[in-house]
């Protein structure tokens, strides 16, 4: 080999690690705190199911009003997901998140005041449009500041907030609910006080932990900050297959078939959180404290899977078959838990659901961000996390509305079970095309 040869790959190797230790700095710098936000803001989405078996007993619910209750969420947070997203665009990341971070912490405590079933509805509802612009810009967020080869495990790092929600929740929520009568308040009370205040809190820290962009960086280097601008941008010009202008996400096919997984997804994954301690309880016939102390387990699995087929679908760069992977596992999950009468393996069949449905997660949202740029981007990302938020609102209504009608959960379950079995399928074959790895995008 030529000397001139040697000295290529030797500037090549250089460069390749002065560019991962510039991403190394950036990961822990960011997401371990956007990680933190999205436990509390997650927490305060579901914390209605640890607060399902007190709060259907002491206002005398029945399972559709709960179900419709905390379905509501998701149809606030659909209308307002879009206008929030463009907001973020005009104020920057840092002020915008500070501001719904406070706003949804003062209504997740004003749940603490609810007694009527309007109430219900309309804090759930308002609870959801605070919280519309937090997932879908953090998503936009992170493509500012990570290369498409790093985002499907910096996502899923992000996202594995919500399994942490679901193992610490369940803990601290009965610690909470076993303040019942202090001061005179039911324990569910305490739970949506509890669980409040800490986002308001963490919303005032955003001022000053995050910026908006890598220029604004200082602590990077300044040579740092522009190298990891070029390499972002660098990917943006040669990715953005559809384009930069907000048209272009609602005429892209690929958003729109997007945003049905997404749906299918959301079916799925908020009608097991927010039933999963009232379904454990069913299952296992054992006290409050114990059915939510045992909800904490699948989340632990759910974890797992997130972050192995992220990191599996990042090493490969491949997406659309760890996705239609993902689906299928969490539809044979929910399907067996459909069938099966047993209380151990009932369970296990509903871990098996949550790991499948969790797996999605990192591989999905590699999809749209190397598809869409600018306004498009923040667009396309929010309108598939809003069609995601009605799926959030069937899931939970379809689960209290059957259990009505049946006392049982099973034609819930096995309707979940065919949607994401169909969302596999659909993936295999009409992503075949879309979804190229990373590394030939």
């Amino acid at each position: 080999m030529p000397p001139f040869a040697d000295e290529q790959l030797a500037e090549a190797d250089a460069a390749s690690t002065y560019g991962e230790n510039i991403l190394r700095r950036v990961f822990f710098r960011l997401v371990p705190f956007l990680f933190l936000l999205y436990v509390f803001a997650y927490l305060d989405r579901v914390n209605i199911g640890y607060a399902a078996l007190s709060i259907r007993r002491d206002l005398h619910f029945s399972d559709t009003v709960y179900g419709a209750g905390a379905g509501l969420f998701f149809l606030g947070y659909a209308l307002f997901e879009i206008p929030a997203n463009l907001v973020l665009l005009r104020l920057g990341p840092r002020r915008w998140i500070a501001l719904i971070m406070m706003f949804w912490g003062v209504l997740s405590s004003c749940m603490s005041l609810v007694h009527t079933p309007m109430g219900f509805y309309l804090v759930r509802f308002f609870l959801g449009a605070a919280e519309a612009g937090f997932f879908p810009g953090i998503v936009l967020y992170l493509t500012w500041w990570f290369p498409p080869l790093h985002r499907a495990r910096a996502v899923a790092w992000f996202m594995a907030a919500t399994t942490v929600a679901g193992i610490v929740g369940a803990p601290f929520s009965t610690v909470l609910l076993s303040l019942h009568g202090v001061a005179g308040i039911a324990g569910w009370k305490w739970l949506f006080l509890g669980e409040g205040l800490p986002s308001i809190v963490f919303g005032i820290l955003v001022l000053f932990v995050l910026v908006d962009h890598p220029r604004d960086a200082r602590w990077l280097a300044e040579e740092e900050r522009a190298w990891l601008t070029a390499a972002v941008a660098s990917h943006e010009t040669g990715n953005a297959h559809d384009g930069h202008h907000l048209r272009h996400a609602f005429s892209s096919g690929i958003v729109w078939l997007l945003s049905f997984f997404y749906f299918a997804i959301s079916v799925g994954l908020y009608g097991l959180s927010l039933w999963l301690p009232v379904m454990l309880k069913r299952l296992a016939h054992v006290s409050d404290e114990r059915a939510i102390a045992l909800s904490a387990i699948p989340y632990v699995f759910a974890m797992a899977a997130m972050l192995l087929m992220a990191r599996s679908s990042d090493r490969s760069g491949e997406r659309r078959r760890h996705l239609a992977a993902s689906l299928a596992v969490a539809a044979v999950g929910f399907a067996l838990s459909a069938v099966l009468t047993s209380p151990l393996p009932s369970a296990l069949a509903l871990i098996l659901a949550a790991a499948g449905i969790w797996g999605c997660f990192g591989p999905f949202w590699a999809l749209p961000a190397n598809r869409l740029r600018g306004t498009a981007a923040a667009g396309g990302i929010a309108l598939i996390n809003s069609i995601g938020a009605l799926g959030g609102f069937c899931g939970p209504y379809l689960m209290g509305r059957v259990s009505d009608l049946t006392h049982s959960f099973r034609a819930a379950l096995w309707v979940t079970a065919i949607l994401l079995f169909f969302s596999a399928l659909l993936a295999l074959v009409l992503l075949r095309g879309s979804a190229k790895p990373a590394h030939e995008a």
